[in-house]
């Protein structure tokens, strides 16, 4: 049986959408690696909805 790898994918969800009372969500999908960074990964990524750069942090 095969080692399981130390990469995973994550789920990041935009934080400031929930707040501007607009429908729909802002996700991406992106990998990790387990070993290196153990704690929630934040991002600045773009929001098609709110047409602007806006910080996405990791959801379970």
């Amino acid at each position: 049986m095969a080692k399981k790898g130390s990469r995973i994918q994550v789920i990041l969800e935009c934080t400031e959408h929930k707040t501007s009372g607009q429908p729909g969500m802002s996700r991406y999908i992106t990998t990790k690696n387990r070993k290196n960074t153990t704690e929630r990964i934040e991002l600045k990524k773009y929001n098609r909805v709110l047409k602007k750069y806006t910080v996405h942090k990791e959801i379970k």
